[in-house]
């Protein structure tokens, strides 16, 4: 409760909130919100500008843009949410383990780990939908497997560090088991990093998902996935800007109010930082 209090008492935080809520709310109701079907096209209304009646115009079928960013942000959100869960869990069962046996079965997940870090993220991403196949759930697997590296370093640390204090040496004297150790013990003392980090690593989520998306390895048409929007806006840019401008407005958006909230929760965690 107290680093909830001192969250909403920082205006970058509260900023981000209340981005990531409207995002939230939009997304939810989707095309209870949208004033037009995201996916009826209209051949004699296209590529039309903003108007009275299209507030952020129409794309080359005529569907009305405003519409598809709002039904659209159902599908961008979750994938950063997927992804990251998917991270979270995949780094749970390398690098808990990891961090609390130590020895060569450290040894071999952390080499493990290392291979794949030796990969940049979205290459790896790509490595991955590559072989699974085009698809939006394709797109969020991929994300999410090229995640588990990154947190499955910072759960082994985690561990590693807390594996040396007295509450851990007080519950294996008290006869508690390994597994209960580290479900009771090690793994709530160990959210906080591993929370701030998948708030960030979110916002990387969403970037990845639209390059894929972009690149025709995510959503596939006619979903109205931001990434797939602007991938085939790219054909009109000059004809018609505003066909790229509304996507990728909305995933800038998207993006900086989530790194608002983790850099600020990472600030108030870090106690050499909070203490400035």
């Amino acid at each position: 409760m107290r680093l909830w209090r001192l969250l909403l008492r920082n205006p970058s935080a509260d900023l981000g909130l209340s981005v990531l809520l409207i995002f939230v709310i939009v997304a939810a109701l989707g095309p209870a919100l949208a004033p037009f079907s995201p996916y009826t096209q209209d051949i004699a209304n296209t590529l039309q500008p903003p108007n009275t009646d299209n507030w952020l115009g129409t794309d080359e079928f005529g569907r009305d843009i405003l519409s598809r960013l709002i039904v659209g942000s159902r599908f961008s959100l979750s994938v950063g949410l997927v992804s990251v869960v998917v991270g979270v869990a995949g780094g749970l069962i390398l690098g808990g383990p990891a961090g609390f046996y130590r020895g060569r079965l450290d040894q071999m997940l952390m080499l493990l780990c290392d291979i794949l870090l030796a990969f940049p993220g979205i290459l790896l991403a790509l490595a991955i939908v590559a072989v699974l196949g085009p698809g939006l759930l394709n797109a969020m697997l991929a994300v999410g497997l090229s995640s588990i590296p990154i947190f499955a370093r910072l759960i082994r640390a985690q561990f590693l560090a807390l594996c040396e204090s007295v509450l851990v040496e007080s519950a294996r004297a008290a006869g508690a088991s390994n597994a209960r150790i580290m479900i009771r013990h090690l793994l709530p003392n160990s959210l906080g990093p591993v929370i701030v980090q998948a708030i960030l690593r979110t916002g990387s989520a969403i970037l990845t998902a639209a390059t894929l998306s972009f690149l025709g390895l995510g959503a596939q048409p006619p979903e109205p996935e931001w990434g797939a929007m602007l991938s085939s806006a790219r054909v009109y840019v000059l004809v018609s800007p505003h066909l790229a401008i509304s996507p990728g407005v909305a995933i800038t958006i998207a993006v900086i109010a989530i790194n608002l909230v983790g850099d600020t929760l990472r600030d108030l965690l870090d106690p050499r930082l909070r203490d400035r």
